[in-house]
């Protein structure tokens, strides 16, 4: 090309880089006013040398921009919020070399999203692209995508055309295939997280890897895949974490001075957090003869984390604390939940306290709420004082036997006893425990001993809420009340049914109270029916919540109950704190307006958090049970059907209350149809029948750390 007017290769190419969006040979001829098909077919051979020579790629729209760019229309996943609101993001798909450039979002134009909330991390978006350098780019939103695609919790595996992630949770059976680009650090036999990418017409779906959490083979593996396939949040933002630096014990000034009083704490010997101490003396009051006044101090939360502050935003989030077998995802930060608001000994600690006095029939006859400053006597195990109260005091609790444990124990005894009267459903339970060692592997499974110490303090915690809830009630303060409803009638006439069959009845009336089920609980006891009818009449019941709407507790047989005793971990207790100081005008840190308007938005939020944790911790048992297990494949073992379902028995371990599956499929062969008023699968040709809680042996087939699947089959299937 030898004429004048055409552009040389270094002109077109620096024109290329220059624009801040892809262009194509349009765009280029209007900039260099070329025209006529000479300089057409001149221009096509030099975008293909340039081209060929790696300087520009051609994108699907023949459009031309500097290698590794971003087209000028995208889908974006918004990946941070900086301290000033301004949203980052980054391409949902990126087949370059390296990190991709970074994308700030321009504000979206009001008018189009009137009343919309702003994107947040994790938000799917097409934008239109501008690029600022190489590195750098701005993004317009043109609209949001709703139904995202998802995210999946997965293991990485190296394969022929790159790599295969399969999904940890067990019901996902889709494998995704992860390209090159799309690797990130992974390495094979890691445990990543991968955003899935939008599908193609053939072969297998595609998914990016986005977080590597290290290999597998790691024991803290196993709670990794609970927390991040629950979605709980654990890295705390960095303004809460320096509100919690700077938090510092309160002077005395107008709080009650508590601290020669000798509270203790009672808590496991695994316990993380010391959120709550107790103390008790026969009433000196005359009138009120054989009485107790006890006093159950709670960690001031909420005189550090205040409405609206960033700690209170990250609290709300997390709606409590998540505990595992070897760690915890605390609601607030360790520097209160581990320190400031944990009730050391011998440490000055800001508190709520009730002062309690019951009669001596054990009924709250009348209650006192104080903001105090109280510090610890010493920190207490159920084992230790149980032990000191059956005449085996150790250094600890010795010196504490008579003047602090003995009326403790002096005012459990009013307590329960006052619990027998109301009629209270006693569902006595076996907890399962596991045990790690110090490199996180499971040493031991076993069920947890329930004591008198265990009790003690759930009584006065109980009546600690009771006192709460009835003070907000009397001075019609709203607030959180935790609510249990009675059973439904579906759930009703089902027991009904199944009772009927073992020779048990339920009455036929209106109002049914937790005493009709405690008087079938006893006297099933001590008979091979009594584990399953505690599991029927627990399954009948319905699911506690939190509410502004005070109906009462049904299991517990009380017309009034607040969660007052653990704000460290449950920010429904919070809630109930704050009320508590604003209706009684104790000071700061009460409830602001704001919350009282969004009460039931509040209950809604923090009951769903709830079941999400306990879901969380219910799958990290069944993956630390299938890796204590896991070496024992082939090994018989004995235990009891703990779920029927059309598909299967589940059948819990006697020796260490593990649970698994035994598939129908693998049942002696017949034609087997769930009864579910009777518990059971009956086969249909030889009348085989497998109902809850029956004895079986069975071996182990599979038990799968990464996926907590145990399966079993029956050691004698014509037993």
């Amino acid at each position: 090309m030898t004429d004048s007017r055409f552009p040389t290769k270094d002109a077109v190419l620096a024109f290329i880089r220059s624009s801040n969006v892809p262009v194509g040979k349009r765009e280029i001829a209007r900039a260099f006013k070329l025209s006529g098909s000479a300089h057409r077919e001149a221009l096509k051979d030099l975008l293909r040398d340039l081209e060929a020579d790696g300087n520009v790629e051609r994108g699907r729209n023949k459009r031309m921009a500097p290698p590794q760019s971003l087209p000028e229309v995208a889908v974006l996943e918004v990946s941070a919020v900086d301290p000033d609101g301004e949203l980052q993001a980054r391409p949902l798909t990126w087949t370059g070399d390296g990190t991709p450039p970074r994308i700030f979002l321009l504000p979206e134009r009001k008018a189009e999203h009137k009343g919309a909330p702003p994107p947040a991390v994790g938000d799917k978006l097409l934008a239109k692209l501008s690029r600022i350098n190489d590195r750098l780019y701005e993004g317009r939103i043109i609209r949001r995508i709703e139904g995202a695609e998802g995210r999946v919790l997965g293991v990485y595996h190296q394969a022929a055309d790159g790599g295969r992630l399969i999904p940890t949770d067990r019901r996902n059976k889709t494998e995704f295939v992860v390209l090159p680009p799309n690797r990130g650090d992974a390495e094979p036999g890691d445990l990543v997280m991968a955003d899935i990418l939008p599908a193609g017409r053939l072969g297998l779906p595609q998914a990016r890897v986005t977080e590597c959490f290290g290999s597998t083979a790691e024991p803290r593996a196993i709670s990794l895949i609970a927390i991040h396939g629950a979605g709980l949040p654990t890295v705390f933002p960095h303004s809460a974490l320096r509100e919690a630096e700077l938090a510092a014990v309160p002077p005395l000034s107008t709080r009650e001075d508590l601290r020669a009083i000798p509270l203790v704490t009672i808590d496991g010997s695994d316990a993380r957090d010391f959120d709550d101490a107790v103390w008790a003396e026969i009433d000196p009051d005359p009138a009120n003869p054989g009485g107790w006044h006890l006093l159950v101090a709670i960690a001031d939360v909420s005189y550090y984390v205040r409405p609206g502050s960033a700690l209170d935003r990250a609290a709300y989030e997390r709606g409590n604390s998540v505990y595992f077998p070897d760690r915890v995802v605390p609601m607030l930060p360790e520097a209160l939940s581990n320190g400031l608001c944990s009730l050391r000994p011998g440490e000055d600690r800001a508190c709520l306290a009730f002062h309690l006095w019951i009669d001596r029939d054990g009924a709250l006859v009348r209650h006192r709420l104080v903001r105090g400053l109280m510090r610890s006597a010493a920190r207490l195990t159920y084992e230790q004082v149980q032990a000191c109260r059956d005449g085996t005091p150790d250094d600890d609790t010795g010196p504490l036997a008579e003047p602090v444990i003995a009326p403790l124990y002096g005012a459990f005894a009013r307590l329960w006893a006052a619990r027998g009267r109301r009629g209270t459903l006693e569902l006595d339970l076996p907890e399962r425990r596991v045990r790690v060692d110090e490199r996180g592997r499971v040493s031991d499974i076993a069920t947890r001993e329930r004591l008198d110490s265990h009790r003690l303090i759930e009584e006065f915690m109980i009546a600690a809420n009771v006192a709460a809830a009835e003070t907000l009630d009397s001075r019609t303060m709203p607030g959180l009340f935790r609510v249990h409803d009675q059973p439904s009638m579906d759930k009703m006439e089902a027991l009904r049914g199944f009772l009927a069959g073992i020779g048990q009845t339920l009455p036929k009336r209106q109002e049914l109270t937790p005493e009709h089920f405690t008087r079938i609980l006893r006297k099933a006891a001590g008979t091979p029916e009594a584990p399953l009818v505690s599991e029927v009449i627990l399954r009948a019941q319905a699911q506690a919540a939190y509410s502004p709407d005070n109906i009462g507790h049904f299991g517990l047989a009380l017309r009034r109950y607040a969660h007052f005793t653990s704000p460290i971990r449950r920010y429904a207790d919070l809630i109930v704190h704050r009320a508590l100081i604003r209706t009684l005008n104790l000071g700061v840190g009460g409830l602001d307006d704001g919350a009282l308007e969004r009460l039931s938005e509040i209950g809604d939020h923090i009951s769903a958090t709830e079941r999400r944790a306990a879901a969380a911790e219910r799958d990290a048992l069944d993956r630390f049970t299938a890796s204590f297990l896991s070496d024992r494949i082939g090994a018989r073992f004995a235990g009891r059907v703990s779920g029927v379902t059309r598909f299967g028995l589940f059948v819990r371990l006697d020796e260490n209350g593990a649970d698994g599956l035994i598939p129908a499929s693998t049942l002696p062969d017949d034609r087997y149809e769930h009864d579910e008023a009777k518990h059971a699968l009956v086969g249909q040709r030889h009348g085989r029948t497998y109902r809850l809680s029956a004895p079986v042996s069975v071996i182990l087939v599979e038990a799968d750390p990464l996926t907590g699947s145990t399966l079993f089959r029956l050691a004698d299937p014509e037993g």
